[in-house]
């Protein structure tokens, strides 16, 4: 291949600020891929942890000093125990979809033997289904540890005035009850009854132990990505390189020949 004689070699001014400028492309491509590399481990991390909460034997709820600090990386999905009993005539349904298919969640107050309120969503419940309230009787709860959900969800806010509720907001689902001191998350039930082995068969409504716990991955895909991106800069710098080769060892003999 022989270089265009039209065409010049690239100043000084001009290569150097190339080159500055791939430089700059490729370690921003490599801190990407770096970061990535980071996520993904904390990723991994996150999952092995959550895994250990949900699995584990459920434990003691949080105490009301501790509810300030409840966070998702310290809290959430914890499986915790409530004695109690359920407080009727509170209940709220809120828009789900789930594996069922689409209906409410059936949250539902519940006053522990330590005197805390908290919210439980006893499971899932179809649109068309009526399901009697829970009987204040003392009961055990199992469940996961869940982080208020607040404004709304499914592209709409909430409507409490109007008793629309598109999100488990505990703040908003306490205040529209009239519950006071109410616990700053949620509880996602666990499973009463398996599911039936029946296709046609009537559930046990509200069915618990929906919860999703699902952590997209893709941070080694993005790394790949990255690093490739970085390879393809360093392999047009080094195409810049060759091109500026050729065309100066072409204008050699020709400024020579003018001596």
């Amino acid at each position: 291949m022989t270089a265009n004689p039209a065409k010049r070699p690239r100043g000084r001014f001009a290569l150097t600020a190339l080159a500055l400028a791939l430089l700059a492309t490729f370690i921003g491509l490599i801190a990407l891929g770096g970061w990535q590399i980071q996520r993904r481990a904390w990723k991994l991390d996150l999952i092995q942890r959550v895994e250990a909460r949900v699995h584990a034997p459920p434990g003691a709820a949080p105490t009301q000093s501790e509810w300030p600090r409840i966070d998702a990386a310290g809290y959430e999905y914890r499986h915790i125990r409530l004695h109690g009993r359920y407080l009727p005539g509170h209940d709220t349904l809120t828009q789900a979809v789930t594996e069922l298919g689409p209906g409410f969640w059936l949250i539902a107050p519940f006053r522990t033997d330590d005197g805390q309120t908290v919210l439980i969503n006893r499971g899932f419940v179809p649109s068309a289904r009526e399901v009697p309230a829970a009987a204040p009787t003392d009961t055990q709860i199992d469940g996961l540890l869940r982080l208020s959900e607040p404004g709304g969800g499914f592209m709409r806010n909430n409507a409490p005035a109007q008793n629309r509720w598109y999100s488990r907001d505990v703040a908003a689902i306490a205040a529209a009850r009239g519950l006071p001191d109410v616990a700053p998350y949620f509880l996602d039930a666990d499973r009463a009854a398996p599911l039936p082995s029946d296709p046609n068969a009537e559930p046990v409504w509200p069915v618990g132990g929906l919860t999703v716990i699902k952590f997209p991955n893709n941070h080694l895909q993005y790394a790949l990505t990255w690093f490739a991106l970085a390879l393809m800069v360093v392999a047009a710098g080094w195409r810049v390189a060759l091109e500026e080769r050729r065309l100066r060892r072409a204008r050699a003999p020709a400024a020579g020949g003018r001596q």
